[in-house]
């Protein structure tokens, strides 16, 4: 499966923003999605995961109350909902998908996109 994250831009603290990863390829195949991001100089870490079903989320302590995870797979699409955005979330936002339909780590990434939050 092939991935694609969109979505990012520059944006103020406070603000929202809606990042999209879409899938294509083997999209008949169910497997669980994760975000991730990665700011500069730092590793990347892990940001919400979300179960083929949907019936299962899980999220970082640093977004949990601000961001939302959710998957639509009639479009093959999961979104991350961002509210009230902090310059500390600046970062390239990765969706990645995992073996199965229960979350247990990335095994394919798609390209990243910019996330800016000015303070």
């Amino acid at each position: 499966v092939q991935l694609q994250a969109s979505g990012g831009g520059l944006v103020q603290a406070g603000d929202s923003l809606r990042l999209s990863c879409a899938a294509s390829g083997r999209t008949g195949s169910r497997y669980a999605t994760g975000w991730f991001r990665q700011a500069p100089g730092k590793e990347r870490e892990f940001v919400a995961s979300i179960s083929w079903s949907g019936g299962t989320t899980n999220y970082a302590d640093s977004v949990k109350g601000r961001f939302t995870i959710s998957r639509d797979n009639a479009k093959n699409t999961v979104d991350l909902q961002m509210n009230s955005l902090k310059p500390e979330d600046t970062a390239v936002y990765y969706c990645a998908a995992s073996y199965g339909s229960v979350w247990y780590g990335p095994a394919h990434w798609g390209q990243g996109t910019q996330v800016t939050v000015s303070s």
